[in-house]
Order: C-alpha cells, then sequence, then structure tokens
C-alpha cells in the first residue's frame, strides 16, 4: 500500500516588529516661553524696531540691465526715460556699484546722441554689470 501524504502544520509566523530610532532623552526641566503681557491702562504698548530700507538710490530709474556683453562691455537695456550722451548713471545691483558718464549710445548698432524712453539702447561701460541690475540717471 501507498503511504499517505499529510500534511505537515506549520506553525504561523508572526510579523516582524519594525525598529523605530529610540526617542529622544528630554530634559527634567520643561522650557516655558513667555507671554506678552497687556500693557497698562494709558501707556502705549513698545513697538519692535523695524530694519531701515536697504540703500535708497537717488535719482530717475531708467531701467534694469537685459543683457551684458562681456567681450565688448556693454550693457543692454529698454529705457523707462530719457537719456543723452554726457548723462551720469549709476548701475547697481547684488554685487554692482558702478557710476559713469555716457560716452557711447546706441540704438541697433547706430550711435545716437540721445533715446528716448521705450526704446532699446546699448550702453559702453566700464565696468561688468549683470542681468537685472538697475540703471538710475543721477
Amino acid at each position: 500500500m501507498p503511504k499517505k501524504k499529510t500534511k505537515k502544520k506549520t506553525a504561523k509566523k508572526s510579523p516582524k516588529k519594525i525598529k523605530r530610532p529610540a526617542a529622544k532623552a528630554t530634559s527634567a526641566r520643561k522650557t516655558t516661553t513667555k507671554k506678552a503681557k497687556p500693557a497698562a491702562p494709558g501707556k502705549a504698548a513698545k513697538k519692535t524696531p523695524q530694519k531701515p530700507p536697504a540703500e535708497v538710490v537717488q535719482g530717475i530709474l531708467l531701467g534694469k540691465v537685459e543683457d551684458y556683453f562681456a567681450h565688448v562691455q556693454v550693457a543692454a537695456l529698454t529705457l523707462k526715460a530719457a537719456l543723452t550722451v554726457g548723462d551720469t548713471i549709476r548701475i547697481k545691483g547684488h554685487t554692482t556699484d558702478l557710476v559713469q558718464k555716457i560716452e557711447s549710445l546706441q540704438i541697433d548698432h547706430k550711435p545716437v546722441a540721445s533715446a528716448n524712453a521705450g526704446e532699446g539702447v546699448g550702453i559702453k561701460v566700464n565696468d561688468r554689470c549683470r542681468k537685472g541690475d538697475r540703471v538710475y540717471k543721477i
């Protein structure tokens, strides 16, 4: 007679426990935050001093540098106010602070003596400037 096949009973495995990092020990002393006391009647509450504004540049905003060409040292921008050769400008940016007189002003690669608001111009600059720097007429 052939042997009967019997199924072996296996014990069910318990699910594995997930190891979590140990909780940080806290000090026995609890820290408390101070609550603001209401102002006494008749007295004004103290105001916290506010930071002064960053630097206020005086002058007329001509626009922002839209592009800078390092090989010819020219900044391109669209004017918001009129500009002529001989005017003094200031280019101010995060790492740039440059003051100079306009010696060369061009529109479409042609030299001009002056330009009006809304025109795209190229200005020859003496030092490096970056896209986004603000240009002021002093």
